[in-house]
């Protein structure tokens, strides 16, 4: 059986694609985009990613999955610690969806 291809040009088309709910599909863009952050922040500061890991008190197999994209069983909290143990701080902006009403 083959596989159906499906594109997603916006993270909500993905997390719809995935079968995410509304709050699953937040989260995953938290992640996301911490993830993001946290690999620009890797390559510009020309780091690796076992100095990663030993700043932020993981095992350097987990940030290298982690920085490979995989986000399975990652918390938004361990991300944070990466990103904290690297000198950054985390922002976080609440906002209301009008459709959440």
């Amino acid at each position: 059986m083959k596989a159906k291809t499906i594109t997603a040009r916006t993270p909500d088309a993905l997390a719809q694609a995935l079968g995410l709910s509304g709050v699953e599909a937040q989260e995953w863009q938290v992640r996301h985009a911490l993830l993001k952050r946290l690999r620009q922040i890797v390559v510009e500061g020309g780091l690796t990613h076992a100095e990663v890991a030993r700043r932020g008190g993981s095992s350097r197999t987990r940030v290298t999955s982690i920085l490979n994209g995989n986000l399975d069983n990652v918390s938004s909290d361990l991300l944070i610690r990466l990103l904290a143990a690297l000198g950054y701080r985390v922002r976080v902006t609440v906002s209301r969806v009008d459709s959440a009403a």
